[in-house]
């Protein structure tokens, strides 16, 4: 009896390990009230809120920045309940308007505002950038040149221990290693500056 109890609770653990590694989240933000913040989400820097669009992937509710921040400021709103280390995150964009910066990105491995990696596409620079943002402070760690098309596109990374990979509409564009955020951190959304974009899909799995 004691020998079958043993390898019961050893198949739970097992199973619950195996369950916390591949921890999976989603939102389409269609239950969420449009004109508010969606829920579990902060509104860090910027202007988020959900507004209705009828060109959503899934219809008809988005999460949106509105702001036209200034040209320093970085867009951001996290998802407040995660917490992911190892990650492999997918959100569906569209740049809507800005004149000094468009589109956006994934942010993952979040500790605060300040601190964070960023892959982002810039519809007006045609070219998708994986960034650390430290304090505040950005720095680029590499960039692929992709020719902007209108619509929604979708962005994927995959983070495991220090390898990164960054794909648009579901090309490897950006490979890369980097240990400046080695723990657990949250998941989140980006823009910058006036960049005034939608976002719609965004799911994640991974290890917390």
């Amino acid at each position: 009896m004691r020998n079958i109890m043993t390898f019961f609770l050893g198949f739970v653990l097992v199973v619950s390990s195996v369950a916390a590694q591949n921890a999976k989240m989603s939102w389409n933000f269609e239950a969420d009230k449009v004109g508010e913040i969606a829920k579990g989400f902060t509104n860090d820097v910027g202007k988020w809120e959900v507004v209705a669009d009828d060109t959503a992937p899934s219809k008809s509710n988005v999460l949106a920045q509105m702001a036209k921040s200034l040209g320093a400021a970085f867009n951001l709103t996290l998802a407040s309940d995660t917490n992911y280390k190892d990650v492999d995150i997918t959100v569906k964009m569209k740049a809507i308007a800005g004149s000094t910066d468009q589109g956006g990105g994934i942010v993952w491995r979040a500790k605060d505002a300040k601190n964070y990696y960023v892959a982002r596409y810039n519809p007006l620079e045609d070219n998708y950038r994986l960034y650390h943002v430290v304090n505040g402070q950005r720095s680029e760690l590499k960039s692929a040149d992709i020719p902007h098309t209108s619509g929604w596109h979708t962005l994927r990374v995959t983070m495991t221990g220090d390898h990164i990979e960054c794909y648009y509409d579901g090309k490897n564009y950006m490979d890369v290693k980097d240990s400046t955020f080695k723990e657990a951190g949250k998941i989140g959304l980006w823009t910058k500056a006036d960049a005034q974009t939608r976002f719609d899909d965004l799911a994640v799995s991974g290890r917390p």
